[in-house]
């Protein structure tokens, strides 16, 4: 039987690095896991007694394609909380995670053969999802001195869309008003359509993290409750899009998915008001970000791009390996820290570079970084 064209796309990389990293500890070994950008942390308790007390009381079948309508008014007023928008539930999507969420933008903003541009590096699946649905992806080499974000300038001509992240993945790194400001003008004036990747938004540790919907409401926006909100495996995430959008999403999600999972999105309901919990959360990944821009310098990762938000610092190790991939798998064996290759995130200058995570627990983030000092004072 045949495998149509579509189907053959890239592994995601830092899925196979897990998978080692798993195999290692099976084998008796301790690992320190820097390589999966994953809390360490629960859902928050609230979210899980409601879900608790919802299971014994209620069928818990299907909902609206949607999203439950509660939830959806809980989202809306979580932007009016962290940006000060007024937005109308009606344009709020709840969707099986930011995946779905990218599966139906991509379904309902472009044709078979429309090409997409995305920043390098970048999270790999954007990539690989685009492919999927028979489009094209095209990369823009971003640059360290532009903290690995694109700039309005470097729009190319002939694209239908524009994904851009902020905080970014693999980077951290966050583009402030006036740099959305510029991108999302230069892609409305080339008909380009906008698609603002927000899942890390709430993980920032300066200034916050710009909504594009305080710039315009003509964009996409996808989120999710698996990083900020500590939901990774229940797979619930949302978007937001134009009025005159909402019919068309309606009826590819209620054809794709049916709906979002009922039980998560109860959860996720209660989660929108465990803001102490979340907070604290926060906090600890604020000092293990401290920690990491102290620490991988010392051991030896000088060239990185001070991350903003998010959990991850990606590094230049050009001056190390040419080959990331094997030096990934070098870490791990010997010093017992699992990281991700930048192979992932940029095909054609990953080989070059690292991605860490600082999302685990601050221990395990001390632990790491004395291993990394230890690997890289033999390597060296």
């Amino acid at each position: 039987m045949r495998i149509s064209s579509r189907g053959v796309v890239d592994p995601f990389i830092v899925m196979d690095v897990m998978e080692a990293a798993r195999a290692a500890e099976a084998a008796g070994r301790h690992i320190i896991h820097m390589e999966v950008g994953q809390p360490s942390t629960p859902a928050p308790a609230g979210a899980r007694a409601a879900l608790a007390q919802a299971m014994e009381r209620d069928a818990l079948g299907y909902t609206v394609a949607l999203g439950l309508p509660e939830l959806r008014k809980g989202i809306a007023g979580l932007y009016a909380r962290w940006y000060g928008i007024d937005l109308d539930p009606s344009r709020v999507v709840v969707t099986a995670g930011s995946s779905a969420a990218f599966l139906l933008a991509f379904t309902a903003l472009f044709d078979a053969g429309d090409k997409v541009a995305l920043g390098e590096p970048g999270y790999p699946s954007y990539r690989q999802i685009l492919k999927a649905l028979s489009l094209m992806p095209v990369g823009i080499p971003t640059r360290a001195e532009d903290r690995y974000q694109p700039l309005a300038a470097d729009i190319p001509d002939g694209v239908a869309g524009l994904i851009v992240a902020s905080p970014a993945n693999p980077s951290g790194t966050m583009l402030d008003h006036n740099a959305l400001s510029a991108l999302i003008g230069a892609a409305a004036s080339k008909g380009v359509s906008f698609i603002s990747d927000e899942i890390y938004h709430g993980l920032h540790y300066e200034g916050r993290a710009v909504s594009a919907l305080e710039v315009s409401d003509e964009v996409y926006v996808i989120n999710s409750f698996s990083k900020y909100f500590s939901m990774t495996g229940w797979r619930i995430g949302w978007m937001v899009v134009p009025e005159a959008h909402i019919r068309t999403v309606e009826r590819l999600a209620q054809n794709m998915f049916i709906c979002p999972p009922h039980a998560s999105q109860i959860a996720s309901l209660a989660a929108l008001d465990c803001v102490d919990e979340l907070e604290a959360n926060r906090t600890v990944y604020a000092e293990n970000r401290r920690l990491m821009l102290e620490g991988l310098p010392k051991a030896g990762f000088t060239k990185i791009a001070p991350p903003d938000g998010a959990f991850y610092i990606y590094a230049d190790v050009s001056g190390l390996t040419d080959d990331s991939r094997a030096f990934a798998a070098e870490i791990l064996d010997r010093a017992g820290v699992a990281v991700t290759p930048g192979l992932d995130f940029d095909p054609h200058r990953g080989a070059q570079t690292l991605r860490f995570s600082y999302a685990r627990s601050t221990a395990d983030i001390r632990e790491g970084l004395a291993r990394l000092a230890g690997f890289m004072g033999r390597h060296v």
